[in-house]
């Protein structure tokens, strides 16, 4: 038994610790505030940062869920420690050496580490010892370990630096190994590293290239095994270490300890699908790669995801590019992936290699710049959805066409952005060949696509991420503008300016623009009421102009006139008058002005592809719907070049 630690040594434990640093190997944190920072919490699934940490205190808090504390029970609450063992790892991390109470001590064998570190050690000694026997030219067993890493691309140096190892044939080395270093047969039971028998304990992985499974910490707490000898008698290509106290496959991503850094700064997670995968990916440069460790990607692989990459519904949004091989199984747990979106504030994106290579084959047959250009070039995730499901079906019958559409439909009413659902419903509508109002109606028939949240229905707290703008929008049944969107980003700093500073804006301004030049049902709202208010009331005093407006709107958005009223406007200020410079005034007119006609164009150009396509239309409706179309092209043209001068 474990003895008392002494007072005095746990809080040099806390004072020697960076609750900073701990804390940072699981959230990304940002400045927030003197002497403050701010992420997503770890105990809770949240969309608005609410977690804050105090490194000067040395203590946490979660304005979402309520947890809180110090160093040590962050520790325990997020690696399910005991209080002994927490400080036990804490002190092992700084290299301090703990004093326990006359009468007691740590585990037997005089070490002071708790259990979970010493299941840490173990592996940590299984790596080394694995790297070991690939390394070791001397002998031929681990040959085909490296002819198979050096057949796909990676040298040595990659090895060393992935720390791929190969475990001997004999079933017994790493057994002998561990015992040789201290380690308790319950000890390597325990971590999975060896396994017990009617003969005695056996190596779990025998034969075997071998890639250690690191937390985000960096410690080794499991293995992925992937055969390599043509006698290897066990069927599964791969084999993992089962689940363990510090293993839970569920809730770790291999690759993850060294690809961390790159997905909080860059905010840009790539899933890959497998371990060379992953090595392929950050050798070409994309260091944001990690793969799941035998089971699919699922929720608790998104909320680890999220906390690192800071998937907040403020500020720039994030990205998650998920790559597919282009088969059957890769378009299916592409469809999988879809049906989780719901659950990224981040934009999801999919990457399929030409004949569908995987990041590995591709780096091999066309080097690093096509693993980036296929992480580039990815596509959104609603459109390969969409794309995959119409494949399925004949659309040169109208019973295919019919099919396809309901097919289709629930994935559109998928989109979280649902501004984004009437360009994209118009979008599909040119695919498949059919109008724009049969779609829309089928999509608001068929409503959205189910996910399966049997395990994520742990009470949730009240906080601030379910909702991205007050309570006006729930009254007049509107949903929130989507920030996240440059073009509605611009509509609504142009209504803020129209509101705050209307006598910036000659009547023309305001004549130029229609209401459905706003993509966002509320934008177009206030701009009702701008209109209504009309030219005068814009020329009066502002204090009166935003009163003129608010009666002029719906009961429902006139909170939202409100905020706008107020909201700051992300621009320099000339110092002489303090207003807003026209020049940005006249860039937010254009800017909703230019997306208006490019959603004109796009409507244009799906007419003009469905009668292309229809052996049946007549030849003078599609010269002059194209001679519409070009006319918009130009409109848009001029308006650019307006612009310019």
């Amino acid at each position: 038994m474990a003895g008392r630690i002494r007072a005095e040594d746990i809080a040099a434990v806390k004072e020697r610790t960076s609750i900073e640093d701990v804390i940072r190997d699981h959230v990304t944190l940002r400045p927030a505030g003197v002497g403050s920072l701010k992420g997503l919490c770890p105990f809770h699934d949240e969309k608005s940062p609410s977690f804050t940490v105090r490194p000067a205190v040395g203590s946490y808090h979660c304005f979402g869920c309520g947890e809180g504390g110090d160093v040590i029970s962050f520790v325990q609450k997020v690696e399910h420690l005991t209080f002994t063992e927490s400080i036990e790892r804490l002190a092992s991390k700084i290299g301090f050496e703990l004093r326990y109470e006359e009468g007691g001590g740590p585990r037997d064998g005089g070490v002071s580490l708790g259990k979970r570190s010493r299941l840490i050690e173990a592996h940590r000694v299984a790596q080394e010892f694995y790297a070991e026997v690939l390394q070791d030219r001397t002998t031929a067993e681990a040959r085909p370990g490296r002819d198979f890493l050096r057949e796909r691309g990676f040298d040595g140096a990659s090895a060393e630096r992935f720390g791929i190892g190969f475990a001997p044939r004999s079933g017994e080395a790493l057994t002998r190994h561990l015992r040789g270093r201290g380690f308790t047969e319950d000890e390597i039971v325990t971590g999975g590293l060896t396994g017990r028998g009617s003969r005695g304990l056996y190596d779990r992985f025998r034969g075997r290239l071998v890639w250690p499974i690191r937390d985000t910490t960096g410690d080794t707490v499991g293995f992925g095994a992937r055969r390599v000898l043509d006698d290897d008698r066990i069927a599964a290509k791969y084999l993992n270490t089962s689940e363990t106290p510090i293993y839970k496959k569920s809730q770790v991503l291999y690759g993850l300890d060294a690809a961390k850094k790159a997905i909080s700064t860059q905010r840009l997670a790539v899933v890959v699908e497998g371990y060379t995968d992953v090595m392929a990916a950050h050798l070409s440069g994309v260091e944001g790669a990690v793969a799941t460790c035998g089971t699919s990607f699922g929720i608790d692989h998104i909320k680890i995801l999220r906390r690192i990459m800071r998937d907040e519904t403020d500020g720039p949004q994030a990205r998650v590019v998920f790559t597919f091989d282009g088969d059957a199984a890769g378009q299916k747990a592409a469809m999988r992936a879809f049906a989780e979106d719901q659950r990224w504030a981040a934009q999801s994106f999919v990457a399929v290699a030409p004949d569908g290579m995987d990041p590995c084959e591709l780096r091999l047959a066309k080097g690093d710049a096509s693993v980036r250009a296929l992480v580039d070039d990815a596509v959104p995730m609603f459109e390969f959805a969409v794309r995959t499901t119409i494949r399925r079906f004949d659309l040169e019958t109208a019973e295919g066409r019919v099919q396809a559409m309901k097919a289709v439909a629930p994935i559109i009413g998928s989109i979280r952005d649902t501004s984004l659902r009437p360009e994209y419903t118009r979008t599909v509508s040119g695919w498949l060949g059919i109008e724009v109002e049969q779609l829309a109606a089928e999509v608001k028939k068929a409503g959205r696509l189910k996910h399966d949240d049997s395990a994520d229905r742990q009470p949730r707290p009240a906080s601030t991420d379910e909702v991205l703008e007050p309570g006006p929008f729930e009254l007049a049944q509107l949903p929130a503008p989507d920030l996240r969107d440059p073009v509605v980003l611009t509509e609504r700093q142009l209504l803020q300016a129209l509101i705050q500073y209307p006598q910036q804006f000659s009547d023309a301004d305001v004549d130029v623009l229609v209401p459905e030049a706003f993509a966002a049902p509320v934008h177009r709202a206030v701009f009702d009421g701008i209109r209504i208010a009309g030219h005068a009331a814009r020329r009066a005093s502002t204090m009166a102009w935003v009163t003129a407006v608010t009666d002029a709107c719906a009961l429902g958005v006139r909170g939202f006139v409100a905020q706008l009223s107020v909201a700051p406007l992300p621009t320099k200020f000339d110092p002489s008058t303090g207003l807003p410079p026209q020049r940005y005034l006249n860039s937010l007119v254009a800017g909703v002005r230019d997306a208006h006609l490019g959603r004109r164009i796009a409507d244009a150009m799906a007419s003009v592809r469905r009668l292309q396509n229809d052996p049946d239309a007549d030849p003078a409706e599609l010269q002059e719907r194209s001679m519409a179309l070009h006319r918009l092209e130009l409109d848009r043209v001029a308006l650019r070049e307006a612009g310019t001068s």
